[in-house]
């Protein structure tokens, strides 16, 4: 809005935004299994460890692991009796060969009206979820990024606050996120304050600068120029949104690869 432009930042360079970024599922689910995998633990050590994958049942596992016998040697599968053999190759040329007389139908013209009919509806594959227009403004009191964040239900209804907080990490909602007016457009938006920003997104530059001499030391002076720039404005707002994904972790803009640094002292 016109009203609201800020005379310390570019007319036309305002704030950034996003919209319809996707939230297919709510934090509470991720804390839930997160908490069932860290009281599981792994190891004997104080630490635990989290992981997380998916498993797919095989239904033959035998197909697909190699059975040991008690001094370590493979065990040979049995072999399939040859009846069995015969039977399966007989149905596989029976599958070939179908009697095209089976799929013969006197009422086509009927069934092509019926899927007409049937497809006037809504698309049944069609995943409906919530979503979000997501904003990043400059705050001029603490000199960070700050993003702004508003929801749609399935039915592209806005959120409530309460709903929002939905998928705000349990630990920061209504504490670090907050509802607040948005200040360049209109309406209560979800918060994340920004009072921490500056002083964590300088220990992880701190680290990437440190994670960079290391490299030097490794390969020579070819990187010695990277690790004396740190990194670029671009690469800290790269940054700066991986942190912030570890509030929001279910609100999908972040598809990007993941950063590493040095976190020794």
């Amino acid at each position: 809005e016109p009203s609201k432009r800020k005379p310390h930042l570019p007319a036309d360079k305002q704030y950034l935004i996003t919209r319809n970024v996707p939230c297919q599922s709510r934090v509470s689910s991720m804390e839930t299994a997160l908490s069932m995998q860290a009281e599981e633990g792994m190891g004997d050590g104080d630490e635990e460890w989290l992981v997380s994958s998916i498993i797919k049942a095989s239904e033959n596992p035998e197909d697909e692991f190699d059975i040991i016998d008690n001094d370590g040697e493979v065990i040979e599968a049995p072999a399939k009796p040859a009846a069995q053999t015969k039977e399966a190759a007989a149905d596989n040329a029976d599958d070939e060969y179908a009697d095209m007389a089976d799929f013969e139908d006197d009422n086509v013209l009927e069934d092509d009206a019926a899927a007409v009919a049937a497809g006037d509806g809504t698309n049944d594959n069609l995943v409906k979820v919530r979503t979000y227009d997501l904003s990043i403004t400059y705050d001029k009191y603490y000199q960070t990024p700050r993003v702004w964040m508003i929801g749609r239900n399935a039915d592209d209804q806005p959120l409530t606050a309460e709903e929002m907080m939905e998928d705000v990490i349990s630990d920061y909602a209504n504490k670090t996120v907050t509802m607040e007016n948005h200040p360049h457009v209109s309406g209560h938006h979800a918060s994340i304050h920004p009072c921490q920003h500056g002083k964590v997104m300088k220990a992880i530059v701190k680290n990437l600068i440190k994670a960079s001499e290391r490299k030097v030391a490794e390969e020579g002076p070819d990187a010695e120029s990277a690790a004396a720039a740190g990194p670029s404005v671009e690469m800290y707002l790269f940054i700066f949104l991986k942190f912030v994904s570890s509030m929001i972790p279910t609100i999908n803009y972040d598809f990007t690869m993941d950063v590493t640094a040095d976190t020794s002292k």
